[in-house]
């Protein structure tokens, strides 16, 4: 068995990474690249391999630099499963489509100042009939809901707590009798995050695949990041300026949404000068938005109580969703204080550089950022102290006061990261860190090694892990499994009904004797589908 890195290798963006067997191959995320010019050129390279024999694609979650390059598998020849949660899926319905969009329409742009050079015309990477065509291929498995893809294959998502449908993967292998367990993190959350639970622990692995975007970082304080918003969002309406905020328009945008609500709908004796409008200014965030309403199931409990109680966590009265381009073009003509939350959030396209560049140059304006920043795209620019930038082809002053929240990022920090690694009970025999720039990874390597003391990896891009024979016999992967599944059965049944019966007493519906008497796993799944169903319905009626 050979593991070979293909992306996001001691960078963040394009994760793609590719497991060869003896019969099959199998894809973890297929992303773009994103960031400088010479990363993103990356997104046209040919392919490592031969699309046509991919026999499954696992995509961990929804987010562009993880399932931005399937369009073009699939338009290469890719005719295999692509199996991910429902909410990844709902979500890259959408995601893919759009991103289409901007292929086609960069190139358009391209093309008009190449065709005054008279130089050959470019082709987009894709197109948005290229990525509706890709959605054929999607299957949607639920959490921990352990699957056999074939004979020798069997896969399980776990909540990796980053955004909505986001996963860590657990694959099970087995060649010559010999099992082996492969764990992907995906991309890893943080605790107490807004909306979604907090990712889930894994007991055992034989290799670990492991994120470390913020490997040498610590984030701010959860309670803190949202009395700092709140405050830069207060001080500068008062000064009557706006609040640009450039969020992704998936996970990131919901969780402001949630935050803000919380603070207008149940903050006491706010005076109503002080509930300034908010306006979410991204169609495909506001086309999010709704998948997540559409999703609660995935909801922490927290967000499930107030749909309960008849709230939407996802709605408030001084918001304001904005679709149109004109409704978007006179948001910067008016005067009044209001905060403006738009994608992309690196500033990379989209409307975000229109606000920008008509805010940018006003010292009343506040531009705060609530993610992650890659190297050489225009919000990793602002963030490190331009006093001037490039925008829509004019030079624009940055005047505006710049701020960073790090605690909003959807990445567990270096705390996150050791403990997660530490709450394993059987240790990986090794790690590969991916999804980080080169000191990010570094550092943690480090930390791992002198607090677990795991063999730890940094690939570069093309990096190739083979397996041996004696590696695979030494830890099957199924050690802990059985014994833990006999342990939390009664448990995890326990919670599900709990959960079950509260939500079934606003109804009409009864749990049949029959259903009790069937295997935990096709009863679990039973009860999730009905949970979804009722949070709908909640999500509905609090409307």
């Amino acid at each position: 068995m050979k593991i070979q890195f293909l992306g996001a290798a001691k960078v963040v963006t394009g994760s793609n990474i590719l497991i060869t067997t003896g019969k099959y191959k199998i894809l973890l995320d297929c992303g773009l690249f994103q960031g400088s010019n010479e990363l993103e050129s990356l997104n046209y390279d040919k392919f490592q391999f031969d699309p046509k024999e991919i026999d499954f694609l696992i995509l961990s979650h929804a987010h562009i630099d993880h399932s931005g390059r399937i369009p073009k598998l699939v338009k290469e020849g890719f005719r295999g499963s692509i199996i991910c949660t429902k909410a990844t899926k709902d979500l890259a319905s959408i995601m893919l489509v759009d991103s289409g969009h901007i292929q086609e329409s960069d190139v358009k742009w391209e093309n008009r100042k190449r065709s005054r050079s008279h130089k050959k015309p470019l082709v987009p990477l894709y197109t948005s009939e290229d990525a509706h065509t890709s959605l054929r291929y999607f299957k949607s498995s639920l959490y921990n809901q352990k699957i056999n893809l074939n004979e020798s294959i069997s896969l399980r998502f776990r909540d990796a707590g980053h955004i909505l449908g986001s996963s860590i993967v657990e694959l099970w292998i087995t060649e010559n009798n010999d099992t082996v367990k492969i764990v992907y993190s995906g991309d890893l959350g943080t605790k107490n995050k807004p909306l979604v639970r907090d990712p889930e622990i894994i007991e055992e692995a034989d290799y670990l695949i492991l994120e470390s975007t913020y490997g040498n970082r610590l984030h701010d304080n959860a309670e803190e990041r949202v009395e700092k918003l709140i405050k830069i969002i207060n001080a500068t309406a008062l000064r009557g300026g706006t609040v640009i905020i450039p969020s992704f328009a998936v996970g990131r945008t919901q969780e402001l949404i949630y935050e803000l609500n919380k603070y207008y709908e149940y903050t006491n004796e706010l005076e109503t000068f002080m509930k300034v409008p908010i306006y979410i200014d991204s169609p495909m965030a506001i086309s999010a938005t709704e998948i997540f309403r559409k999703n609660a199931d995935c909801f922490d409990e927290e967000a499930r109580n107030l749909i309960l109680n008849g709230d939407n966590p996802l709605d408030f009265e001084n918001l304001y969703f904005v679709r149109g381009h004109e409704e978007s073009m006179r948001l910067n003509q008016v005067p009044y204080p209001k905060v403006i939350i738009s994608a992309s959030g690196m500033c990379t396209a989209g409307r975000i550089r229109h606000h920008l560049k008509h805010n940018l140059w006003k010292a009343k304006n506040s531009i705060i950022f609530v993610g992650y920043q890659a190297e050489g795209t225009l919000g990793k620019i602002l963030k490190d102290g331009a006093d001037k930038v490039k925008l829509l082809g004019e030079d624009i002053a940055v005047l505006a006061e710049i701020h960073s929240i790090e605690g909003f990022s959807g990445h567990g920090d270096q705390k996150d990261l050791l403990n997660w690694v530490g709450a394993f009970k059987k240790k990986p025999k090794r790690i590969f860190l991916v999804h980080g720039e080169e000191e990010s990874t570094n550092t943690l390597a480090k930390l791992i090694k002198e607090q677990y003391n795991i063999p730890t990896i940094t690939p570069n891009v093309g990096y190739i892990f083979q397996a041996d024979a004696e590696t695979l016999k030494s830890f099957s992967g199924e050690i802990l499994e059985p014994i833990q599944r006999k342990e939390n059965i009664k448990k995890e049944l326990q919670q599900v009904f709990d959960q079950f019966e509260s939500l079934v007493s606003q109804t009409d519906r009864f749990i049949e004797e029959d259903l009790l008497r069937k295997n935990y796993d096709e009863l679990k799944n039973k009860l999730l589908e009905l949970q979804r169903e009722l949070l709908d319905i909640s999500m509905l009626l609090g409307d």
